[in-house]
């Protein structure tokens, strides 16, 4: 058989034998003829192909048209579906890059000897998922099952790391949340965090229902002993959809929490503009009143008539003063 084919969208397309041990990389020409042979299966990883190259995979396998549409598309929702003897399965990818997050697709075909990964957008290489099965090989020995745990495995892990940046920057974001000042930047941090997790949400939470009938069903695809370790999965992804679910909880509270402040501040801010204003109304009434240049007016021609009324209006002013101190207006 000949070596692997030169071009950038394939990335590996590798033969193993039936004990789980590396054979041989495959051209994609000769794939047919290794699954002519009795035992071991084939793994092929492909990077964003195109049509042409697509259309030769499912001359090899003997795909549905159906499957190879939605594989060329990186728009589809994450699912599991079965065409004949084969699985076509869609699951969302997330990665960091430059601290920020940016989601991708993987559609994955599995079949009795073969498991095909077609990368789109963001998302690592499963060089270290292949790695691992091929320092495993007894595990291996299942088939392409197998295999396709190791890239399932690998895409939960992947999001462990995001979801342990979003904690970090939830806990930066705490020291701002409880200000009793607006800060838009604060609000928008928050907003922004939120709809990632959202997004992050949507990428894993359907990845439950994939693993879980994956550990239950096809049991043609799937060996018995690899569902052990699918359901290891599961847990890994519900741990990473509960703690998403935790955040935005969190994100939402501390939403509340931010707004409730910013509004108590601003309500204490009014309560004292409203009693320095109801300061100022006792002089302002008295001082309106004497200021009306009526003739006959009280106390004008009596010689102390002016420092009463000063007094009287301190006097006024000071309870005021007292009164609302007392009930914290200032």
């Amino acid at each position: 058989m000949t070596d692997t084919l030169a071009q950038p969208m394939v990335v590996n397309c590798v033969a193993y034998n039936a004990d789980g041990t590396r054979r041989c990389d495959v051209a994609l020409d000769d794939i047919s003829d290794f699954l002519a042979e009795p035992e071991g299966f084939v793994w092929i990883g492909l990077h964003e192909p195109d049509t042409a190259l697509m259309e030769k995979l499912q001359e090899e396998f003997g795909l549905h048209d159906l499957a190879i549409e939605d594989a060329l598309k990186a728009h589809q929702r994450p699912k599991i579906e079965v065409y004949g003897d084969s699985l076509f399965i869609v699951v969302q990818t997330a990665q960091l890059v430059d601290g920020e997050i940016r989601f991708g697709e993987t559609h994955i075909f599995l079949g009795p000897r073969y498991l095909v990964t077609v990368r789109h957008g963001a998302s690592l290489s499963y060089a270290p998922a292949r790695a691992r099965c091929e320092r495993e090989p007894d595990c291996v020995t299942v088939g392409p099952s197998y295999a396709l745990y190791a890239v399932l495995d690998f895409i939960v892990d992947n999001f462990q790391p995001i979801v342990a940046s979003f904690q970090t920057t939830l806990r930066e974001l705490e020291s701002d949340i409880f200000k009793e000042t607006f800060d838009r930047a604060t609000i928008l941090r928050l907003y922004r965090l939120k709809r990632e997790l959202t997004t992050l949400r949507l990428a894993v939470a359907p990845l439950q229902d994939i693993l879980a009938q994956l550990v239950r069903l096809y049991p043609n695809l799937i060996h018995k002993e690899t569902r052990l370790y699918l359901r290891d999965v599961s847990d890994h992804a519900i741990r990473v959809n509960e703690s998403t679910d935790t955040m935005r909880e969190m994100l939402t509270a501390a939403l509340s929490v931010n707004l409730a402040l910013v509004t108590v501040a601003q309500g204490e801010v009014v309560k004292r503009l409203a009693g320095w204003a109801a300061l100022l109304a006792a002089p302002t009434l008295v001082a309106s009143w004497y200021g009306m240049n009526f003739v006959h007016m009280p106390e004008l021609d009596d010689r102390y008539a002016y420092p009463i009324v000063i007094a009287a209006t301190v006097g006024v002013v000071a309870g005021l003063f007292v009164a609302l101190r007392r009930a914290r207006w200032l």
